[in-house]
């Protein structure tokens, strides 16, 4: 399993308020950023995930490295969409992140998602790729959203001169009726030998392989067929959860009906009798003389 300290950056720029992707491209990062997470952490327990966004006025770090889902959570919910895309001061800021990480034994990674056009020059962007691979970080690109041909190939350069033996990978995820999260399942970012998907595809692995060997978890290679070993697992866990659910609800049933099953005695019947005695005591009491009538004779 590798061990990983990533940071998701993402794209709160103006042009993310585009609905072209399900729901919008801004909620689509959303989701595809949740995913990431959970991919990075169930690979690992160790590795962790930082967040942050490089749109509006200057990139601003949103979460710092964690293995806490919630934190990212709330740093997305804390997002603004506005201004522009700033995408090489967002991975120099994100460089900077991943350099104060507390376990040093984690390999460092960038994923950045972008749907704007990049105004910084082709050979800029190279030196920064080189500068990026220097220092051994693997940077995976998403590029989504009606991007031009001269925004493509600043990506491509950039990417052609980050490759290492980590593994960078440039996908560009063009828009249809699937979730952008769904998409991204299928590609080397989240399911290629030797990238970030080896993080995401050791997840899922504990036990299978052939001849019911005990190598991955449900019987399937995740590094193989990743978005099958997640929709195992999300499977079993929706499973486990409904079963707990039904279990509660059961036990609350049969208290329930144990509690129906207890007399409750004639509610009809007044406290006290005609001779302002108790009711019942003398019943009780003719029923005890009776007895010793009987005993008696």
């Amino acid at each position: 399993m590798v061990l990983e300290a990533t940071m998701i950056v993402v794209d709160n720029s103006e042009s993310s308020r585009n609905g072209d992707y399900v729901p919008s491209r801004w909620e689509a990062q959303c989701d595809a950023a949740n995913l990431i997470f959970s991919a990075k952490t169930g690979a690992n327990p160790e590795s962790s995930v930082g967040l942050m966004s490089m749109g509006g006025n200057t990139p601003e770090i949103l979460t710092t490295l964690t293995t806490d889902i919630g934190k990212i959570l709330d740093g997305l919910h804390r997002t603004k969409i506005k201004g522009t895309s700033h995408f090489s001061t967002g991975l120099n800021v994100a460089a900077l992140a991943l350099k104060h990480r507390q376990n040093k034994s984690q390999k460092q990674r960038i994923i950045v998602f972008t749907c704007s056009p990049i105004e910084e020059g082709e050979k800029a962007l190279i030196k920064l790729s080189k500068r990026m691979k220097k220092t051994g970080i693997s940077i995976d690109i998403v590029a989504f959203g009606e991007l031009g041909d001269d925004t493509i190939h600043k990506l491509q350069a950039f990417n052609e001169n980050c490759q290492s033996a980590e593994g960078s990978h440039l996908e560009i995820i063009q828009p249809s009726s699937n979730l952008l999260s769904d998409t991204l399942l299928t590609t080397p970012i989240l399911g290629g030998e030797g990238g970030a998907g080896g993080a995401a595809g050791g997840g899922a692995g504990a036990e299978g392989g052939e001849g019911g060997g005990s190598a991955f978890e449900f019987g399937v290679d995740p590094s193989v067929d990743p978005e099958l070993a997640l929709a195992l697992r999300m499977s079993y866990e929706e499973e486990k959860a409904r079963q707990e659910k039904e279990k509660k609800a059961k036990e609350a049933a049969e208290g329930k009906t144990e509690l129906e099953g207890i007399a409750e005695g004639d509610e009809k019947q007044p406290l006290l009798d005609a001779e302002g005695q108790p009711s019942g005591s003398k019943d009780e009491t003719k029923d005890k003389g009776d007895d010793d009538k009987m005993d008696t004779a």
